[in-house]
């Protein structure tokens, strides 16, 4: 029913991933496969929405209706399998604002917050630009995949640890971590009252033959120490449409996310974003199922590509997310000389590993939330750089 194969002219829309190449790569004609949102066309039932409201002409103060909120708890309900309350859904213009709110909510100067590189980067900036100390837990790179480590872990601990951000699903390795690693990581923080930050913004793209389990969903124990951040706009491709969802059972942790967001003034949110939310989670089943297909298709072209053209280049088969970890390591090149390959050679924008922290060298990041020809041309320009 609907064409992820149109390509979409997206220059000059004010578009960070388009307009801004060529202040970030220094040159305007990359293909851009970088920034993590989608080159597909709004689906109409989010934009016939959008018009519809906008037929009234006074764009005054809102709030969230009823039917906001029904939206979300039916959609996680469908999703996932995980039933929660009203009273629970907390708003952030964002997930990268909630890291930053819980951050201020949960923890005081001089206290560490671990996270789990190599991890999204807001996570780092989340810690540091509020004077709390990061502590690195490196995932573990093994023969089965990236792994938790809970021995690193538990030496990691003490009492001046207050919070753990993790990424679930993770970006960029791509993982939808199991029941018996979410249960062992919750067995860890509630032993020791540290409180889980769980970045859930990648859990309704979910590659088939895997499924997100919600953290804060397999138990009360994991519920008193886990706050969840939940939003439309990766799955939708709404970013910047700023709304987001936090679900907080706990009601201390609950109190302390919500004095922190109306101290900020933060709370209100905006017309556009609400109506979006509510349209993209009351009629968006059958668009993702479709969309969850075509990205598959595109890892498979990826996977299938390197595996008989580029040897040099090692893909990670991801569980989730529209992104792919590239394993460029055979290429025996720094972070820098790596970036500079794949723009000036092959003329592809892509996020180099090392941003992600410790483990990222000689990683690259390609967002494959794109028209399959353009996954094509992009990995042919890649051939030709590498093999001419």
């Amino acid at each position: 029913m609907w064409n992820f194969d149109e390509e979409i002219n997206r220059e000059n829309t004010s578009c960070i991933k388009y307009d801004l190449r060529e202040e970030v790569f220094g040159r305007a004609d990359v293909i851009p496969m970088w920034v993590a949102d989608m080159d597909f066309k709004t689906p109409s039932f989010i934009t016939d929405a959008l018009a519809n409201r906008l037929k009234h002409e006074i764009l005054g103060y809102t709030f969230r209706s009823d039917s906001y909120f029904n939206s979300i708890i039916k959609w996680i309900y469908d999703r996932h399998g995980w039933k929660i309350n009203r009273e629970w859904i907390e708003f952030s213009p964002g997930v990268v604002p909630a890291l930053n709110m819980c951050t201020l909510a949960y923890t005081k100067k001089g206290e560490g917050i671990i996270i789990q590189p190599p991890v999204y980067t807001p996570f780092h900036g989340a810690v540091k630009d509020h004077e709390r100390i990061l502590l690195f837990n490196n995932l573990l790179e093994t023969e089965e995949g990236w792994m938790m480590d809970f021995d690193g872990l538990r030496k990691l601990v003490s009492p001046s640890v207050k919070m753990i951000i993790i990424s679930n699903p993770h970006n960029p390795v791509g993982r939808v971590w199991q029941l018996n690693e979410l249960t062992e990581l919750v067995d860890i923080c509630y032993e020791k009252g540290i409180i889980i930050l769980s970045d859930e913004i990648h859990s309704d793209l979910i590659l088939p033959g895997y499924r997100h389990i919600p953290l804060a969903s397999i138990s009360q124990k994991a519920a008193s120490v886990t706050v969840t951040c939940l939003a439309p706009s990766k799955t939708f491709n709404l970013a910047g449409l700023s709304t987001s969802s936090m679900i907080i059972s706990d009601p201390d942790l609950r109190e302390k996310y919500r004095k922190t967001l109306t101290g900020l003034h933060m709370h209100l949110g905006n017309i556009f974003g609400n109506i979006a939310s509510e349209a993209a989670y009351t009629y968006g089943r059958a668009w993702l199922d479709e969309l969850i297909v075509y990205i598959q298709g595109n890892v498979d072209l990826v996977m299938n590509y390197c595996g008989e053209h580029l040897p040099l280049i090692k893909p990670v088969k991801p569980e989730a997310t529209y992104m792919i970890w590239l394993d460029c390591r055979s290429m025996d090149m720094s972070g820098r000389e790596l970036q500079g390959f794949f723009v000036d050679k092959a003329g592809v924008g892509m996020n180099e590993g090392s941003l992600f922290g410790p483990g990222g060298e000689g990683f690259m990041r390609m967002n494959l939330a794109c028209p399959r020809i353009i996954v094509e041309k992009a990995l042919k320009q890649i051939d030709s750089a590498i093999n001419t």
